[in-house]
């Protein structure tokens, strides 16, 4: 589920040299737009925010680190930003289209066209529901 009240105490809401840049600065009245700065599995997490042209983004980076998101930051963020039951999507855009600002961000996308619905794959295409999870390997 979506946690605007632990989102808004953590929005940036001042410029910091070399770390907020004045062009996100924003109050609560800006709703889903803007930069939020947060503590997340032991990384400071950065999420520039923007909702537009018929989508709702979420840039996800570790600050200070050369490091990706892992998985499980990824989907808190999703719980943080959305409902449980809304699609939100990584892309793979084709080369020719692909834009790279930053080499250790990863990307979350919900539609918000009306009548739009995401196309998701049958739950099937990944596996039978209710069997045990396989351990890693490894393990």
């Amino acid at each position: 589920m979506s946690n605007w009240n632990f989102l808004n105490e953590h929005r940036c809401r001042l410029a910091i040299p070399a770390v907020v840049p004045p062009q996100y600065v924003t109050t609560d009245s800006d709703g889903f737009n803007g930069m939020f700065r947060f503590a997340l599995d032991s990384h400071m997490v950065r999420c520039v925010v923007s909702d537009g042209m018929g989508w709702q983004h979420v840039s996800v980076s570790y600050e200070y680190e050369k490091k990706t998101p892992s998985w499980s930051v990824m989907c808190k963020i999703k719980e943080l930003f959305w409902e449980d039951e809304d699609c939100v999507v990584q892309f793979h855009p084709p080369k020719s289209v692909y834009v790279n600002c930053h080499p250790y961000c990863l990307h979350l996308w919900r539609c918000t066209e009306p009548n739009v619905v995401t196309p998701i794959p049958h739950p099937l295409m990944v596996g039978p529901r209710g069997v045990p999870q396989v351990k890693p390997f490894g393990t």
